[in-house]
């Protein structure tokens, strides 16, 4: 069939040709395509009228009206209900986890929004029945919403609900079968098969391509190495949707200097397969023209000039390959495999397309909206509390606001290890510094840390405890329990596109966070919020340190903000996570936050 299609394909005209080409990605790669989600960045931000979402919810509760319903709510998912949200201008289902208060619970004015860190999802809120954050919430009354951002925990993919509901229960069962392993051994094979990542393509990671070269054979082997069939129309249809590629599909998703980038290193690697032939100085001819063609970006018009080159590149190779001195065999497999794993590479980058602003100005504005819909708060006002990238969201969306004259519709909101600016502190996450780096990121598209974290656990946990360091970053010592913190490690932690990274480290430079144009510095606005705050920090804290809340802290009304760190000098110590699902953050933390949102919880 394939080699079908490609000779198909040489014979229409380069339009057609084109189209064909679109056509079939979209269709057979479907799920690796997020549709123009990099123009979010000239729509108005949080414009609440012409952000439009549809409802879809998984629930178990059968009386909610207006709500579309499906009963089996995955068992990954320990909320009462699990809502659906559609975000504009992609195909993203973002998840909802929803508590609801008990009947013997105080009446509430406002419902409560938790937001969670990067890379993260909404379990972390939700560590176990006697350690869950988002339960006590509603325990007190507060009708309660996790949001699983996209790409994280049981958001997914999906034109409709059934799509949404079968993807949510293969991440269940994926999250399910990392948390039951218990031996390194099935740890390692976790990962190895693509356990706890929906996409596997990270399996088969394509951080650095093969730089193998094609090694010259003996003479007598020439005749059982010939039975290979140089199939030459398919490796032409290979290297024109390569190509064109580079020249259309990534046109909305790559700068002019990223496609750079990503086109001489597809050169590079080809060149490495012929630097020791005759081939080379041929092959380098039609690099410099085909480099060319790809700066002018696609059109009709270069379509046909790409696959006459991509042609003549094959053409040279084929005639060359017999002739030269000393001969080159197995080159049509090692050439398909250095493209196939250059086109995983570029799968990556649109399939993990997006950054802070576009959880920022479409994410957090649709699951606002949704849980206004379905709460009916009588101001139109929400509650909400952010931990780490949470938080950062939240101060970002309130400088935001205050730059552009707006009521961000919140009626107060409580931080937890968040800051805007980390240039004063010794964060650990300085250590994401190199992936500032464009063209670093664009060599390693995502990071995988959820399965990175997997596979060091057993290091982390057990002797001989080579990576017990890290335990140090999510929990200090005795305020977790071993099987709580067991389920953070495995069950928390998602893949996080670099782009994300990227936007991310600003907040060590200069000024801290910026937006994706590096234009608008978020701290510098945040002075004009109008609305209660309360900021939590750590006292061991590696991650956020309070000097880098602090930072933030200073900048706030004096006579808004309520600033607290958790922690004695003979303990108890909260680190990180702590705040969250530490064993005393019951008694400590969530009391405070308790009596501080209380305060601001009537309607004006």
């Amino acid at each position: 069939m394939a080699t079908t299609t490609a000779t198909l394909y040489h014979q229409l005209p380069s339009d057609i040709r084109l189209a064909t080409c679109t056509l079939f990605r979209s269709f057979n790669h479907r799920h690796l395509l997020i549709p123009q989600c990099a123009g979010a960045s000239s729509r108005p931000y949080f414009s609440r009228s012409t952000t439009p979402f549809r409802l879809l919810a998984f629930s178990t509760n059968a009386n909610e009206p207006f709500v579309e319903k499906v009963s089996d709510k995955p068992p990954i998912c320990s909320a009462d209900e699990l809502h659906y949200v559609s975000v504009a201008n992609c195909d993203w289902r973002l998840a909802l986890w929803r508590y609801n208060p008990p009947p013997q619970a105080p009446t509430r004015n406002h419902p409560l929004l938790l937001l969670s860190g990067v890379g993260t999802n909404a379990i972390g809120y939700d560590l176990s029945p006697g350690s869950s954050f988002a339960r006590y919430m509603a325990g007190q009354g507060f009708d309660t919403w996790i949001l699983e951002v996209r790409g994280a925990g049981l958001s997914v993919r999906g034109s409709n609900l059934k799509e949404a509901q079968q993807s949510a229960h293969g991440v269940s069962e994926q999250m399910e079968a990392v948390a039951n392993s218990t031996t390194s051994e099935a740890f390692a094979k976790s990962v190895t098969n693509g356990v706890y990542s929906a996409d596997p393509q990270l399996t088969d990671f394509p951080g650095a391509l093969s730089d193998s070269k094609i090694s010259p054979v003996k003479k007598e082997d020439d005749l059982t190495r010939l039975a290979t069939v140089w199939d030459e129309s398919k490796l032409v249809t290979k290297l024109t949707e390569t190509f064109m590629s580079l020249s259309e599909r990534l046109s909305g998703f790559l700068s002019e200097n990223q496609s750079k980038i990503m086109s001489a290193k597809l050169f590079d690697q080809i060149s490495k397969l012929l630097e020791d032939s005759q081939l080379s100085e041929g092959f380098n001819e039609i690099r410099g023209k085909l480099s060319s063609l790809l700066e002018r970006r696609q059109s009709s018009a270069i379509a046909s000039q790409i696959r006459d080159l991509s042609q003549n590149l094959v053409n040279m190779i084929e005639e060359g390959q017999w002739s030269v001195s000393p001969q080159l065999f197995d080159l049509q497999e090692r050439l398909f495999s250095t493209i196939d794993d250059f086109q995983k590479q570029l799968d990556l980058i649109v399939q993990y397309d997006w950054d802070f602003d576009h959880y920022l100005e479409e994410d957090v504005p649709a699951a606002m909206e949704y849980i206004r819909a379905q709460s009916k708060p009588k101001d139109g006002k929400l509650l909400a509390i952010g931990h780490s990238m949470g938080g950062i969201l939240l101060y970002a969306m309130l400088s935001r606001c205050g730059f552009e004259g707006r009521e961000s519709r919140l009626a107060a909101i409580v931080t937890l290890a968040s800051s805007l600016d980390y240039t004063s502190s010794k964060s650990t996450l300085k250590l994401l510094l190199p992936l500032a780096d464009p063209a670093q990121a664009l060599n390693v598209p995502v990071v995988p840390l959820g399965a990175l974290l997997t596979a060091a656990y057993p290091l982390s946990s057990s002797p001989p405890y080579v990576f017990s360091w890290l335990n140090n970053l999510i929990s200090a010592e005795d305020m977790m329990h071993p099987e709580l913190l067991k389920k953070l490690v495995l069950n928390n932690f998602c893949t996080i596109p670099a782009k994300l990274i990227l936007q991310l480290t600003t907040a060590f430079r200069e000024g801290g966070l910026r937006d994706r144009s590096g234009k608008f510095f978020y701290k510098d606005h945040i002075h004009k919020c109008n609305i209660p705050m309360l900021a939590i920090a750590g006292d061991q804290d590696l991650i956020c340190p309070p000097e880098a809340v602090e930072e933030t802290v200073k900048l706030l009304p004096e006579d808004l903000v309520t600033y607290k760190v958790f922690g004695e000098p003979s303990g108890p110590h909260y680190a990180h996570y702590d705040l969250v699902g530490g064993r005393m953050a019951v008694e400590q933390v969530y009391p405070c936050i308790v009596q501080f949102l209380g305060r601001y919880d009537s309607v004006s």
